[in-house]
């Protein structure tokens, strides 16, 4: 080679030179992958396992006013007077129409008096047939529920209902567990108004 060929000719590049600018360039590249797909590895890790992973046992429900209340099935003692002729019939009248349940209460036997006494749920909201009407201020208060008047006295651990305006006086007792006592008291003054004759004119205070 001529010495005017060396000197026209371009030089080459160092390889050296370009190498630095390379893998910069490389380890640049290589760094934005990984960060890139680690997230993406994780994210789809995390997504499987939801989907293999068994489901959470579901939470206990807690309890609401319809939950089934837990309730005795043994007899409940209560007393059985002995009654005339005529309301022992409307007694027995009434026993034979009364549901077999007061809203969520189940109906149990009773130690005595079958045909005049029924009782519902634990504890018991209790039905007397017979027996006399309260007597009570005329300034007290009565309740007119499902066109039956009742007249409520208030013990330590119950509200008693009893009629003021039948032939033949019928008494409930609903324990202080259950709220608002008129609210019970429904479903038996329908078979109150069913078999039970009036007495005539309502007490002051009720009306129909």
């Amino acid at each position: 080679m001529t010495s005017s060929q060396t000197a026209g000719a371009k030089p080459a590049e160092p390889t050296a030179a370009r190498r630095p600018g390379r893998d910069r360039s490389t380890r640049r590249a290589a760094l934005f992958a990984t960060l890139v797909a680690v997230p993406v590895t994780v994210a789809v890790a995390g997504f499987t396992f939801a989907k293999l992973a068994p489901d959470s046992p579901a939470a206990e429900p807690s309890p609401t006013a319809s939950t089934a209340r837990a309730q005795s099935t043994a007899p409940v003692e209560m007393a059985a007077p002995a009654l005339d002729a005529r309301p022992a019939t409307v007694c027995r009248a009434l026993m034979s129409q009364l549901p077999p349940s007061v809203r969520d209460l189940a109906q149990r036997p009773v130690t005595a008096g079958a045909e005049q006494n029924a009782a519902y749920g634990d504890p018991a909201l209790t039905v007397a047939c017979g027996g006399a009407e309260p007597s009570f201020p005329a300034t007290a208060d009565v309740w007119t529920v499902n066109k039956v008047c009742w007249y409520a006295a208030e013990e330590a651990d119950a509200t008693v209902l009893t009629t003021v305006d039948r032939e033949t006086a019928i008494r409930v007792t609903v324990p202080r567990a259950y709220d608002q006592p008129l609210q019970w008291i429904a479903p038996i003054s329908d078979v109150v108004v069913a078999s039970v004759p009036s007495a005539g004119p309502a007490p002051a205070g009720c009306t129909a």
